[in-house]
């Protein structure tokens, strides 16, 4: 995916947390209307951390998806429901078999917006109890997104052969293929 040649004017921007960010980056690079999708690390307190020192679970970052978006093309609330779908938002800092706070759910709004229809989408789910258990996603202000290193960068397009992707990230998106065929950008929908 050659996301530098994209138009990005009148653009939004969301960061997603929804575990391993090779699995959230495969599935929002397949949305139609998403035009960018960049791995890296949000809401911790060191500067420019690097993927050992996240992983150590002590800089207080989550491995993230930083997703710009055209929102004539995609809404935000379109964006929320992939997000909720595409995970496990019950489990407390882990995701499947990773486990540790740089995996935990989160979604880091950028404007109010974004928060009032994030947290009306987690108080309908929880009421509704769509999920057996109740919803611990973190809803906090965008403050900082350091990008990851360029090896993590279109991870399963670059990647798909191997192991991890076969196992964890090629199931979740055949999963997210038929819950979202007709949002998928049409390279991906056949």
């Amino acid at each position: 995916m050659n996301q530098e040649k994209v138009n990005l004017d009148g653009a939004e921007v969301i960061t997603f947390g929804a575990g391993c960010f090779w699995c959230v980056e495969a599935v929002f690079q397949q949305l139609d209307g998403v035009l960018k999708v960049e791995s890296g690390y949000s809401g911790g307190t060191v500067k420019n951390p690097s993927y050992r020192e996240v992983c150590t679970g002590q800089t207080g970052h989550a491995e993230v998806c930083q997703i710009t978006y055209d929102p004539k093309k995609i809404s935000f609330e379109e964006l929320l429901e992939v997000f909720w779908k595409t995970h496990d938002p019950t489990t407390l800092n882990r995701q499947g078999a990773d486990s540790g706070t740089q995996y935990r759910s989160a979604i880091f709004y950028h404007n109010e917006e974004q928060k009032k229809q994030a947290e009306e989408w987690k108080a309908k789910l929880n009421a509704e109890r769509v999920f057996p258990n109740p919803i611990v996603t973190e809803i906090t202000a965008f403050t900082n997104f350091y990008p990851a290193e360029d090896y993590h960068k279109d991870y399963y397009l670059l990647n798909g052969h191997e192991p991890y992707c076969q196992i964890v990230i090629k199931p979740k998106l055949d999963k997210f293929h038929k819950a979202f065929k007709e949002k998928l950008k049409k390279e991906y929908a056949n």
